[in-house]
């Protein structure tokens, strides 16, 4: 239903509008409603804000018509007004159109062209509004959906090419909040939840800071992935300042005494990257797979509060620029032999 509000002091084109259009009233298209001068008018759009467009004269008492546009395109930008008056001199149009009116329709009145007028209002009143909800669907899809897979999005092969992958050099990172189960036994839902998206929200912005990406929110964890030049130090340098942000925060409580803190494993490598799932359920996950990405999942379970554990072998090109201490060799689950693994203690400034 389209809701009009007619702006008119003359009583007589409140009956004409009600017989003219009486048919689509009937069926539910239109509602109309009515006011005697442009105060009025505001008032009742105070009270209705979904009011979809105003047809309002000019020559009113109290408040004329165009008095009225400067209002309503101060207070309801998006709301649009048509004009009809018996003042359709060049002037006063312009006045009108400059004023923000959609268009402008002389007295006395042709139905027929005030008909097709309103439709066209409407037809143009729709698009703003799917416009603007394209825009708040882009807006949310984008908290949920990381910008790489937007991009790929807008790839114009999109459907042909979703199965596809390519095999990358990057480095993975998972950062997991230890032992945050204690929280979750012990008080409310939302408290956990809100608490989860503070601890997130900071560990996010430190992953961007270093160009990193966020692959995806695992329970009380995060899988971060770190592409280009230099990812294996970016994703340490990630890391260590996720340590130390998430140490400076306080106990949670004295009840529960939880005091964050992250284990951490980091391992760099080749991995596929591209849509995981199933196309005919149309159920995807843009991600990253390989050994190179279940390597860092272990060694992120390997590590204790506080650790950042990384294989040897990639921690030889930056022992310049980190510290690491040596924490041995340990077995992993499906490799033959075990790994030597050591702790990223701190940057080298």
């Amino acid at each position: 239903m389209v809701k009009i509000l007619v702006v008119d002091d003359e009583a007589d084109l409140e009956i004409l509008i009600k017989q003219k259009f009486r048919k689509r009233i009937r069926e539910g298209e239109m509602e109309f409603s009515f006011a005697l001068n442009g105060r009025i008018a505001l008032e009742m759009l105070e009270e209705n804000p979904d009011i979809d467009l105003i047809l309002s004269d000019i020559n009113m008492p109290e408040m004329d018509g165009l008095t009225l546009l400067s209002k309503v395109k101060e207070k309801h930008s998006l709301l649009k007004t048509v004009i009809i008056s018996a003042y359709g001199d060049m002037e006063n149009i312009r006045t009108a159109m400059n004023l923000g009116a959609f268009d402008f329709i002389t007295k006395p009145v042709d139905f027929r062209d005030l008909e097709i007028t309103l439709e066209k209002t409407i037809q143009y009143r729709n698009q703003i509004k799917s416009t603007l909800k394209a825009l708040r669907e882009n807006n949310i899809l984008k908290m949920y959906v990381d910008e790489t897979v937007l991009n790929f999005m807008g790839n114009k092969e999109l459907e042909s090419s979703l199965m596809e992958n390519e095999v990358i050099e990057a480095s993975v990172a998972f950062i997991d909040l230890v032992a945050f189960t204690k929280i979750s036994e012990n008080e409310e839902p939302n408290i956990v939840v809100g608490l989860l998206n503070d601890y997130f929200d900071l560990m996010v912005k430190e992953i961007i800071e270093e160009a990193g990406s966020v692959d995806k929110f695992i329970g009380d964890a995060v899988m971060a992935v770190f592409q280009g030049e230099d990812h294996f130090a970016r994703a340490l340098r990630a890391s260590l300042a996720i340590r130390t942000k998430i140490n400076e925060m306080p106990v949670f409580s004295e009840e529960n005494n939880f005091k964050p803190q992250v284990s951490i494993g980091i391992n760099s490598g080749e991995m596929v990257s591209g849509n995981i799932g199933s196309k005919s359920l149309r159920r995807l996950d843009y991600t990253v797979i390989g050994d190179a990405v279940n390597v860092a999942a272990r060694l992120q379970t390997a590590a204790k509060p506080g650790e950042i554990l990384v294989l040897e072998k990639n921690a030889s090109p930056v022992m310049t620029e980190f510290s690491f201490r040596e924490i041995g060799e340990i077995k992993m689950k499906n490799k033959t032999h075990p790994v030597t693994v050591l702790e990223v203690v701190s940057s080298i400034a």
